[in-house]
């Protein structure tokens, strides 16, 4: 850090440049990434460069020397938009958020995961036993959100798959006091069906290479990924990842976090009934659709604490109200097919939702001093996946990309339309520039 302080390669600043075009701007930044300053500003606004590797510029030493400086006192850093963001909020009193964008893999999760790693490093060390249990919550959020919410794609070894909203509350002293996340989007068709090349939320390969023998004989699972239809695509793909490793990490994560045995035993009895719906065959006799494996739908059934006729029913059946009366009319084999699907990502999507309430509840901000001064501030940190194209687009991508363009026409208006019309208050000479 102190060789980045002394030399600076390029500008460190686009604002400072003397014309401003894409081949200089781009220039700029390749001139910079090539000697490690993967961050540059512009004006209030970080640019960040992911160089795919562990930089070691986030130790307590870099902390120290942001902590408590003006924006633009220190190379450009995170940590310098962190502590800008604090500072705003404890000396105005107001709400401040730091919103991270980019294109698929540009390492916005992993900024995010700074950003907070910083603000619970530069708040007071505090004696109350609360404030360190919430921080201490704040950041092991993280790594059970990963597990269950994101993946390997073919840009990025571990991807989000949602978007998340974190808000972080302080208390009057500038010390987080509680939480809330908000998540948006969860990519649920991952659970079914994977891009070549890609794997499904880390959960599933976690759970089967990191659970015990005994938990798998328990949930009638076996180590082998391609033993399982829904996951088969992505098993044999080489990663970065230890999913054994990070089985481990994550338990321990959720019992730190507050999660009961039995609701971490759950978690896992639904990723073992999902494994299983997948190898779920359908046969037809006659005008008849039948289950191929009987004993597929009693593992099932017991492993969602429910009676295997019901789960029968639920996957051969659709229940079709005609005036008054409710008759269950039998599936073909193709609609038992998507009915099957439909299901393990409705039962994914509500197992993520429980995990995130779960979350909320155990980081909720509780009764405090804040209540007795009225001052509750936020600092808000939102990350959402990044603009994507495929060879085969679904509606999910739709929504993805249509919420990267609103958050980016937010940007510039933030940006340009406000900063210009402080310009034209204030009597500044200035060149307007037209946008969308």
């Amino acid at each position: 850090m102190a060789e980045q302080e002394s030399l600076e390669f390029g500008k460190a600043d686009f604002v400072l440049m003397d014309t401003v075009s894409m081949p200089e701007f781009m220039a700029n930044l390749r001139l910079r990434f090539e000697k490690g300053r993967i961050y540059t500003f512009i004006g209030e606004v970080v640019v960040s460069v992911n160089p795919y590797k562990s930089l070691n510029i986030y130790g307590r030493d870099t902390i120290e020397q942001y902590k408590g400086r003006e924006l633009y006192e220190r190379p450009p850093h995170l940590f310098a938009i962190a502590d800008a963001a604090y500072k705003a909020m404890k000396r105005r009193s107001k709400d401040t958020c730091i919103v991270i964008s980019g294109e698929s893999g540009a390492g916005k999760t992993e900024a995010s995961k700074y950003i907070m790693q910083y603000i619970a490093a530069i708040t007071n060390p505090s004696q109350r036993a609360e404030i360190e249990r919430v921080k201490n919550m704040l950041l092991k959020s993280n790594c059970v959100l990963e597990a269950f919410g994101n993946a390997k794609t073919n840009r990025n070894d571990n991807s989000s798959r949602f978007g998340k909203y974190m808000d972080i509350n302080f208390d009057f002293k500038g010390d987080p006091i509680g939480g809330h996340i908000n998540n948006y989007l969860l990519e649920k068709s991952r659970v079914i069906v994977q891009q070549p090349g890609e794997r499904s939320f880390h959960s599933f390969y976690q759970l089967l290479q990191g659970g015990s023998d005994q938990m798998l004989r328990s949930l009638h699972l076996q180590k082998s990924l391609s033993s399982y239809s829904y996951i088969h695509v992505g098993a044999q793909l080489k990663s970065s990842i230890n999913d054994a490793a990070e089985f481990k990490v994550v338990a321990d994560a959720m019992k730190v976090i507050g999660f009961k045995p039995e609701e971490i035993q759950t978690a896992y009895k639904i990723l073992a009934a999902i494994l299983h719906l997948g190898n779920l065959k359908f046969v037809v006799d006659g005008d008849t659709t039948l289950i191929e494996d009987g004993k597929l739908v009693s593992i099932i059934a017991e492993l969602l604490s429910t009676k295997t006729d019901m789960v029968e029913k639920a996957l051969l059946y659709r229940t079709v109200a005609t005036g008054r009366d409710v008759i269950d009319k039998q599936h073909t084999e193709q609609e038992a097919s998507y009915g099957r699907d439909a299901f393990a990502k409705a039962i994914y999507e509500r197992l993520f939702c429980w995990i995130v309430s779960r979350i909320n509840d155990i980081i909720a901000v509780k009764n405090s001093d804040t209540t007795i001064h009225g001052k509750n501030t936020v600092i808000g940190v939102l990350d959402i996946y990044g603009f994507e194209i495929f060879d085969n687009n679904s509606f999910e991508q739709f929504c993805i990309n249509y919420c990267n363009e609103k958050l980016q026409q937010l940007f510039i208006q933030l940006v340009l339309k406000q900063e210009q019309e402080e310009y034209q208050r204030e009597g500044i000479p200035w060149k307007h520039v037209g946008f969308l």
